[in-house]
């Protein structure tokens, strides 16, 4: 097998590239790495492999007015004919920057609203295919793959635009491809699927019903049901830390529990801030019992100046900020993580006793190691930062509409009962464990540690390398 792997962001770096996938890959196949990595930083993820391993930087892609439009145009048709909860808020958020964004952004509304059916979205995606296909970028990536002879394209993350050209310039040369949905909210989240891949890979059969369900166009064959690499550091023994070190690296009393909080993205959870200061104040003012300890991870994207007062006014709040580069702030995909930091959380999610988060995929990393979840459901100003309380906005979508049916976490609705649900779950951690293991058996199909193996399968099969 000759494997094209495009990298297009971070994320794609921490799921096949730090993790075990690309030293799998790379035993049964000559790979050529696409990726978006800065060449400051390059150096510091090739030191596993080889010299067989050959790397370039992916094209950059110069979307023109019009190719621009129809991309936004297909996610707007897309999201008012799937039309679930978080796509009816997400067509709701008002137009904002320059005026040339404007426009292209109304013009684009325009015609999704015009378009939002399967065959109208059909023309759409057969417009944008017309449009794109005629730019440098994808003869670039066409002259590329004449030279080196791919017998799969295999991207990392289904959305950014970025994969587009070598998408396209593919499968003009008859060379399959395929795509990783990368998250367990993408399909009924966010906007339309960035190409027209020829292969999906999805962690669950609940995902691989969603894509089906989405995306009429595209036959069961495709779908391939694989886990997800993200989580196959948590089986890697050689990556555990025992309590006590753990403890110690994190400057923790190993004789007190120890609770978790995950920060959002600054839009997601604005008032993540105000959040730790009421956790705090429950804890200063003896309302949570056994005297926990609090370890606050900010979310990678998130540079944690916003908890600077929170973090001044309680020093005994231990700060463990993400070992992610910032290779341009402000651009969210431009932020690479470190292989300390695979590490380092799956030892955090290991060894704390509780999760606290706001309608987290954190929820899900803390259920594979058993540990209860304490999600966060009550705003702090008023009016709310999303329009409406917490409770009617992030736990009606529909990718975490199983954990509240289920009973996978409990929902704090007042300071009140984020304090009585951490007392419950430090007295008694096996609280909804059955709903725990319900829910990691749902979201994730394969056993924990097996995703890369799996993948590289897969493609081999897509390939139609069978030795």
């Amino acid at each position: 097998m000759n494997l094209a792997l495009l990298i297009p962001d971070g994320v794609g770096v921490r799921n096949f590239i730090i993790g075990s996938f690309l030293r799998e890959a790379s035993q049964v196949s000559n790979c050529h790495v696409l990726h978006s990595i800065p060449d400051e930083l390059l150096p510091k993820y090739q030191t596993d492999f080889g010299q067989e391993l050959k790397w370039e930087r992916l094209a950059a892609y110069q979307e023109t007015p019009v190719s621009m439009v129809l991309r936004y145009a297909l996610a707007y048709a897309h999201m008012q004919w799937a039309d679930t909860f978080s796509m009816q808020n997400n067509r709701r958020k008002p137009i904002t920057g320059s005026w040339r964004r404007q426009t292209i952004q109304r013009t684009a509304r325009l015609i999704g609203h015009l378009t939002a059916s399967p065959p109208g979205i059909r023309m759409l995606d057969g417009w944008q295919t017309s449009v794109v296909t005629r730019l440098p970028e994808v003869e670039h990536y066409r002259r590329m793959f004449q030279e080196t002879k791919p017998s799969v394209i295999f991207c990392s993350h289904q959305r950014p635009p970025e994969v587009l050209p070598a998408t396209l310039a593919a499968k003009s040369l008859g060379i399959p491809t395929a795509t990783f949905i990368f998250s367990w909210d993408n399909l009924t989240s966010k906007g339309r699927i960035a190409a027209p891949f020829d292969h999906f890979l999805v962690w669950s059969e609940l995902m691989r019903s969603e894509l089906l369900r989405y995306y009429p166009d595209v036959t069961p064959d495709r779908v391939h049901v694989v886990g997800t690499p993200q989580f196959d550091p948590y089986a890697a023994a050689e990556l555990q830390w025992t309590r006590e070190e753990f403890f110690a690296r994190v400057g923790a009393d190993l004789s007190r529990p120890l609770i978790c909080y995950s920060g959002g993205d600054t839009g997601t959870a604005p008032e993540d801030h105000l959040h730790v200061r009421a956790l705090m104040e429950l804890i200063r003012d003896g309302k949570i019992k056994h005297n926990p300890q609090i370890l606050l991870r900010p979310a990678p994207v998130d540079d944690g100046v916003r908890y600077d007062d929170v973090r001044r006014d309680f020093p005994e709040l231990i700060y463990a900020a993400p070992f992610w580069i910032h290779a341009e702030p402000g651009n969210w995909a431009s932020v690479i993580p470190s292989p300390d930091d695979v590490q380092f959380l799956a030892n955090l999610t290991r060894h704390a006793d509780l999760n606290i988060n706001l309608a987290s995929t954190m929820t899900l990393d803390f259920a594979i190691h058993d540990r209860p979840v304490v999600n966060i459901a009550f705003d702090i100003d008023d009016p709310p930062p999303h329009g409406k309380p917490l409770w009617d906005y992030y736990y009606r979508f529909d990718h975490y509409r199983p954990i509240v049916e289920i009973g996978a976490a409990r929902f704090a609705r007042s300071r009140e009962e984020l304090a009585e649900h951490i007392n419950a779950y430090l007295e008694n951690p096996a609280l909804e464990r059955d709903a725990r293991r319900k829910l990691v058996e749902l979201e994730v199909a394969l056993p924990i540690g097996q995703a890369s193996q799996k993948i590289v399968e897969t493609l081999r099969h897509i390939s139609g390398v069978t030795a």
